[in-house]
């Protein structure tokens, strides 16, 4: 099951604990003010007006979720014409081309999805990985959208991605990128309306590459500030995940490894474990898993293992972080280190502990390995980790796992800090950031119970009951039917 497909299926269910009215469920699925409809082009090919974000594909299976009936009253669409056009949430699908080093030009494909502004401007990363696609960047719209109120931060959802691989791509060149991309979303974001952050290959990062050897980082969030700001004057709110020096916040680099951190341990409390006496493995050694594994170990747990895309390593008496850090810095990976014993990455998940972390792609938990799966808790890092099939068989194995919907929000919430700092043009200290997250943690985490207690659910639908109530709420009080 695919991330859109299993993010709607645990809206269906929290929208069925909450009782809510039909129609206003299907307009929190899929705003009714940003349904648009055009033409779809011959042979499966998006049309070149920049506002078609749906596949053929996820077309059909939303109109299986939500019925043609209720597109067609929405949309200009005459039902005899209807298999012609496509439906699409609001968003931009533009062709960036660029020069690149050697003189030749390139094109790639970006797209800027917004879902829902029911509780404030629409927040979501920019990501650049070459298998973004219209389905993926809608999933995980809809996603921040319930990730924002889970959170209850006053944001929305939204989402972009260009398709290409940061890491054949020299700086200038995704620089190149990066400027000709805001040139043509410039007018859809926004300091109110859409404010974009760091994610997967946009983030600050050491870059794997033939063509760069050494250690270069990528400043995306600052190329996209100084681009919207020669159409719309400076205007440092209008993205987070930026550099300190033009107005990012302290904290922000750590933000999302740090609220793993804080949710584990208010999960390890409820059942009444401390963390230091947990035993975790972490599937993921980049920006999140690192700085989970960091400060678990500060605040007394064993990590034993960790891997990444070159290799994963164990040590059952516990891995110095500290020297790991250092020797994956040097070398591009943990491969080669010394402070353990390389294991086979696919068994990574199934050995034993009490805590497990994955912090890389989603998908990784599924029901081929979830019954060898040995781990008490799962700490959802990554988006969208765990399948469905996954999900069922582990519950019935009494395992708890909290969802990524909570889990790894520390990053949005801090990018909500980083925003409110620029518009109050007052900096905050890295202790008020993170007293103020772990607050938030720890409050969303009592709110998160609380919604499961009422409604006698597991944690991943009490989070998208709370998210999904909050965002309903919000959509009523302004005025739905009006």
């Amino acid at each position: 099951m695919n991330a859109l497909a299993a993010t709607s299926r645990n809206f269906k269910r929290a929208a069925k604990l909450l009782g809510l009215d039909s129609k206003l469920e299907k307009s929190l699925l899929i705003p009714f003010r940003e349904i648009k409809a055009l033409p779809f082009a011959k042979d499966d090919q998006f049309m070149t007006f920049e506002r078609i974000i749906l596949s053929k594909k996820l077309l059909h299976s939303t109109l299986t979720f939500l019925g043609i009936d209720v597109i067609l009253e929405h949309s200009w669409i005459e039902r005899s014409l209807f298999t012609d056009f496509l439906i699409t949430l609001y968003g931009m699908k533009v062709e960036c081309t660029i020069p690149k080093d050697d003189g030749t030009l390139a094109s790639y494909v970006g797209f800027r999805v917004q879902h829902d502004n029911a509780r404030g401007p629409m927040k979501g990363g920019i990501r650049y990985h070459h298998e973004v696609d219209p389905d993926e960047v809608n999933a995980l719209a809809q996603l921040m959208t319930w990730k924002t109120a889970v959170a209850n931060i006053p944001y929305g959802g939204a989402k972009g991605g260009i398709g290409c691989d940061p890491g054949e791509l020299s700086i200038s060149e995704l620089e190149r990128l990066t400027r000709v991309f805001t040139q043509k979303i410039h007018d859809l974001i926004g300091i109110h309306t859409d404010v974009p952050a760091p994610d997967m290959g946009t983030n600050p990062q050491l870059i794997l590459t033939s063509k760069i050897c050494s250690m270069a980082f990528t400043q995306t969030m600052a190329w996209i500030l100084d681009e919207y700001s020669k159409f719309h004057g400076y205007s440092p709110a209008v993205v987070t995940g930026k550099p300190v020096d033009l107005g990012g916040s302290l904290g922000r680099d750590a933000a999302t490894g740090r609220g793993v951190l804080f949710a584990t341990q208010a999960l390890l409390a409820e059942c009444g474990k401390n963390i230091t006496d947990q035993r975790f493995v972490i599937q993921g050694f980049g920006n999140v898993g690192s700085w989970a594994a960091q400060l678990i170990c500060e605040a007394g747990g064993k990590v034993i293992a960790i891997s990444d895309v070159t290799g994963a390593i164990k040590n059952n008496k516990g891995l110095d972080i500290p020297r790991l850090l250092k020797h994956s810095t040097a070398k591009r990976g943990i491969k080669g280190f010394d402070g353990g014993d390389a294991i086979d990455p696919k068994s990574l998940l199934t050995e034993d502990c009490d805590v497990l972390i994955p912090a890389a792609l989603g998908g990784v938990i599924n029901r081929e390995n979830a019954n060898d799966i040995k781990a008490k808790f799962i700490i959802e890092a990554a988006n969208h980790p765990t399948d469905p099939e996954a999900d069922e068989i582990l519950a019935k194995k009494g395992v708890l796992i909290l969802p990524d919907i909570f889990a790894n929000s520390g990053g949005v919430t801090v990018s909500y800090f980083e925003w409110v700092q620029n518009i109050q043009g007052f900096m905050w200290d890295e202790e008020k950031v993170n007293s103020e997250l772990k607050t938030y943690m720890t409050t969303g985490f009592k709110d998160l119970k609380d919604m499961c207690k009422t409604h006698n659910c597991d944690l991943r639908m009490g989070a998208f009951t709370l998210g999904v109530n909050r965002v309903a709420r919000a959509t009523v009080l302004r005025g739905w039917e009006a």
